[in-house]
């Protein structure tokens, strides 16, 4: 027997409602039945005794489920099983014999003359004479009984099954944050370092406060793998304001996004590593820097954001570049939210470069005031 297995008894109202028209369908079937060959009972006592025929058997459904589950159908090649439910047969047999002679005793129902015969022969001819049906009964009950915990025992490993996916992913997605913002992380103390040895010291302490403002966010939000639009964009807002410290006036960014889309969900960090690209591989490398432009719009049941820079255009092999590991982990991270429900291209477009996601549009709550306003700010 599985040791993961528990038994859960069927419900009372169930083995109820069968057994009560199982007696009811038998006595009124009985009665008609023989009322309309011409025979003469005593209607009423008859319809009584066939009635409440049944009640063993519905006492006797919990015993035959815990039989079943305790010795359950795949066992039937080993000598206990047959001895316990060869043995429950007849028990279940002899209490329900006893039962039906005793209330044929008392009533006699078919109206016997002189009356039943003695109560011991009664009982011994009705053991016989179910048997038949007990052991038919008894077969159908455990079957039942079967097929009940085969389904329950499914659904369970099925939950099972969706739980450990569900940690799986959690997993996975929590792996490729933490290489997302090492990654982040190293590039912003490298910044931080070049403007100390630049002596540049309030831009430094700005910065490190910035870093401590974004850090601080990201730990508190590291449960949560998606979350709103704006939300998302106050991120990359914070990351913006980091590497304008770094940058001043070299690097310019416009966020052009609907208000009724700020409510749509998305995955927690996944702006950042773009933008990020876009002022490593497309801003730092230009000695007058330039722009970084952010925009969403819902179409079609999508969620399609956008964020461009006007930096040097992509060049061939740019996947195999090592240094291109923000975009690969965007792209894994997005198959495992969204399996193949999603679109991210990258593209040269209108004399810089340009990265498209499309995921499933999801409304959802703006956690905050601060977060709206942040988001619609059109241009630092």
């Amino acid at each position: 027997m599985d040791a993961n297995r528990t038994f859960e008894p069927p419900h009372w109202y169930w083995v109820l409602a069968l057994w009560l028209g199982v007696g009811l369908f038998d006595a009124s079937q009985t009665v008609f039945v023989m009322r309309a060959e011409g025979m003469h009972h005593n209607w009423t006592r008859l319809f009584i005794t066939n009635a409440l025929a049944w009640l063993p058997w519905m006492l006797a459904t919990p015993i035959i489920f815990r039989l079943g589950y305790r010795f359950p159908v795949g066992l039937w090649k080993r000598p206990n099983f047959w001895m316990s439910h060869l043995s429950a047969i007849a028990i279940i047999n002899l209490f329900a014999a006893g039962w039906v002679a005793l209330w044929e005793k008392m009533l006699n129902p078919f109206a016997l003359m002189p009356g039943p015969e003695a109560f011991d022969q009664l009982w011994l001819h009705k053991f016989y004479g179910g048997a038949l049906s007990s052991i038919i009964l008894y077969v159908l009950l455990l079957l039942i009984a079967h097929i009940s915990d085969t389904q329950r025992r499914f659904a369970m490993q099925q939950a099972e099954t969706a739980r450990l996916n569900e940690q799986l992913t959690k997993a996975q997605l929590n792996a490729l944050r933490r290489q997302i913002e090492p990654h982040f992380l190293f590039n912003t103390l490298n910044a931080i370092a070049g403007l100390v040895r630049e002596r540049r010291d309030d831009a430094a302490v700005n910065m490190i406060s910035s870093l401590s403002d974004f850090l601080r966010r990201v730990v508190n939000d590291s449960e949560h793998p998606q979350v709103s639009l704006a939300e998302e964009l106050e991120f990359t807002r914070k990351y913006l304001d980091i590497q304008k410290a770094r940058f001043a006036d070299r690097l310019e960014f416009t966020v052009e996004v609907p208000n009724e889309i700020l409510l749509a969900q998305v995955p927690s960090l996944i702006l950042q590593p773009l933008v990020e690209n876009a002022v490593k591989h497309g801003i730092a490398k230009r000695v007058q820097g330039g722009a970084v432009r952010i925009t969403a719009l819902q179409t079609n049941g999508m969620l399609r954001l956008a964020v461009y820079n006007d930096g040097p255009h992509l060049i061939g092999g740019w996947e195999d570049d090592p240094s291109s590991v923000g975009i690969r982990n965007v792209r894994t991270r997005l198959e495992s939210l969204y399996g193949k429900e999603f679109e991210l291209k990258l593209r040269n477009h209108l004399g810089g470069v340009e990265v498209l996601i499309s995921v499933p549009y999801v409304a959802g709550k703006v956690a905050s005031t601060e977060a709206e306003v942040l988001a619609m700010s059109e241009t630092n």
